[in-house]
């Protein structure tokens, strides 16, 4: 089995990286679409450029052997992996850079972390694979710390225990997507949540943003796959009570999912699973009219036949990221319990109402493997896993490439996107920049669909970054305006914060202080993510 190097400023491995051939094509296509694209590479600063000095901080005698002040670990902590942050890594621009990198072995040890930084004023950011795409494990905490801590669970990544009566697990929040389904494999179970991160994120960080996984409907976000949570927080630990349900009260579960490291640790949670799927059908349809695929999909979204996949492209997406001339939908069937031809040919004849045509007839397997996917279905899952590299090489070539995305009511959809269109197109303008926008869906509810827009525009090299944040500002704008939400499964951060605290209640940001107050009275647990942070020491104000 060759090596492999996590890279310390992009997505991956450094192996995987977009070169020859593959960036040929990506640079055709690219040029096809934007005529004014800049060809020239930039290269990784050394990182020894970055000027990183030693710690402020030193840990007690009993946490030193799990504490790194590595340069390259230090700086590999430093940022997630939004454009933003590859492109401030490419221009040798990362200021903010933790002191320390701390990698537990037991939940004891996440004690004595929190013990130590609570008492000594240090501020510690929960890191699991460092996926985060908006803000969220950077060390923006301010000056009122000592120093801050980059807490990485990676080394608590075991599956425990498999109930196979219940068909859950107990895992350990650090273990990677990849390690966790080799674990599940032996009992012929899967936890069946596959987000485009999935080979370089955990558990843990899946749990704390509330992420959202590949499936397009029933059981999309992680939320759905959580029988219980065992927390650390400051003040000590929480556990809810294992079940598959409850009516007792406000879920102890729910303050947790999706608090970002905020309130405490995730150390382990119990999961359910499902048996591996054996019955798979694939299909791509085409819409001449990409306003007609979206009726599809409404229509395919209430029919009650739940499509695993049903991805809809809409022409210029379909265009970069699965080669074809049209929208089109990416549909696809599984079940571990039966063949899912019926639900296909239903699913197909929906599509047909709306106008959808076939370039070739769905494709059905009962094996073990996923060979069934051909065509602009398989291109797409291609795509898909390559977009992060290629986006990553998009960046160095001084090109804006970039997503947001967000959730909607059907009713809502139709202006939604027009202004979305407008405000993003505006602010490319205002910024000097020729780009297109995009949109497909990949998730879709019976009562709205989760579109997940695109930015593919040439920038100024070194002024990227400032180019980006204006049209994230407008387009934001538009969708908290919309009645839209600014996230449907990349979290808040630091980065979403601004549209998040317009988007809650009042009175619920004011209880959520409260509860940051009541589990982290230091306030040193991921400071200014979802709540602005506590004075070290500090009451709460108010």
């Amino acid at each position: 089995m060759r090596g492999t190097t996590r890279s310390w400023w992009g997505w991956g491995n450094e192996e995987d990286a977009v070169t020859g051939r593959e960036r040929e094509e990506l640079a055709r296509r690219t040029v096809a679409m934007l005529p004014g694209a800049d060809p020239t590479v930039h290269e990784p600063p050394a990182i020894e450029s970055f000027g990183v000095g030693r710690s402020r901080i030193q840990p007690p005698p009993a946490l030193a052997p799990i504490a790194s002040e590595d340069v390259r670990d230090r700086l590999a902590h430093s940022h997630g992996q939004a454009f933003r942050d590859v492109v401030r890594a490419l221009l040798g621009q990362l200021p903010h850079v933790p002191d320390l990198v701390v990698r537990p072995t037991s939940e004891e040890q996440v004690v004595d972390v929190l013990d130590w930084c609570g008492g000594a004023g240090i501020a510690v950011v929960p890191f699991g694979g460092g996926s985060s795409v908006v803000g969220g494990v950077e060390p923006r905490v301010g000056d009122d710390y000592a120093g801050t801590v980059s807490l990485d669970l990676g080394a608590m990544d075991r599956v425990l225990e498999v109930d196979r009566t219940s068909r859950a697990a107990l895992v350990q929040a650090g273990v990677l997507g990849p390690h966790l389904e080799e674990q599940l494999r032996p009992s012929g179970h899967t936890l069946r949540f596959f987000p485009q991160s999935f080979e370089f994120s955990t558990l843990g960080g899946w749990l704390a943003t509330r992420a959202g996984g590949h499936f397009a409907t029933r059981l999309t976000h992680i939320d759905d796959l959580v029988e219980s949570l065992r927390v650390v927080t400051p003040r000590g630990v929480v556990e809810s009570r294992r079940l598959p349900t409850s009516g007792a009260g406000p879920s102890p579960d729910r303050m947790f999912l999706g608090s970002e490291g905020s309130l405490g640790v995730i150390t382990q949670a119990w999961v359910r699973l499902q048996d591996r799927p054996r019955w798979r059908a694939d299909a791509s349809v085409g819409f001449a009219d990409h306003d007609a695929g979206v009726r599809a999909v409404r229509a395919l979204s209430q029919s009650g036949l739940d499509p695993a996949n049903c991805r809809l492209l809409d022409p210029v997406e379909a265009f970069v990221n699965a080669d074809s001339p049209t929208a089109v939908l990416v549909l696809g069937f599984e079940s571990a319990d039966h063949p899912v031809h019926a639900w296909m040919e239903r699913a197909l004849e929906l599509c047909r109402d709306h106008g959808g045509t076939l370039s070739e007839p769905a494709r059905h397997t009962d094996a073990a493997d996923r060979s069934a996917r051909t065509g602009a279905a398989g291109t797409w899952r291609d795509s898909f896993l390559r977009m992060p590299y290629q986006r990553d090489a998009l960046a160095a070539q001084g090109m804006i490439v970039e997503t947001f995305e967000t959730a909607c009511t059907w009713d809502r959809f139709d202006a939604l996107r027009a202004s979305v269109d407008a405000a993003a197109r505006d602010a490319l303008r205002q910024v000097g920049a020729e780009g297109v926008v995009t949109c497909r869906f990949t998730h879709v509810y019976p009562d709205g669909p989760a579109p997940y827009f695109g930015i593919y525009a040439t920038g100024r090299w070194g002024d990227t970054v400032r180019q980006w944040d204006e049209i994230k500002e407008a387009v934001s704008e538009a969708l908290v305006a919309g009645g839209a939400t600014i996230t449907h499964h990349h979290a808040v951060g630091r980065d979403h914060r601004p549209w998040y605290d317009r988007q809650r209640p009042d009175l619920f940001a004011a209880a959520l202080r409260a509860g940051k107050a009541a589990l982290d009275p230091a306030g040193i647990l991921n400071p200014g993510v979802l709540v602005d942070p506590l004075r070290p020491g500090a009451a709460l104000p108010g």
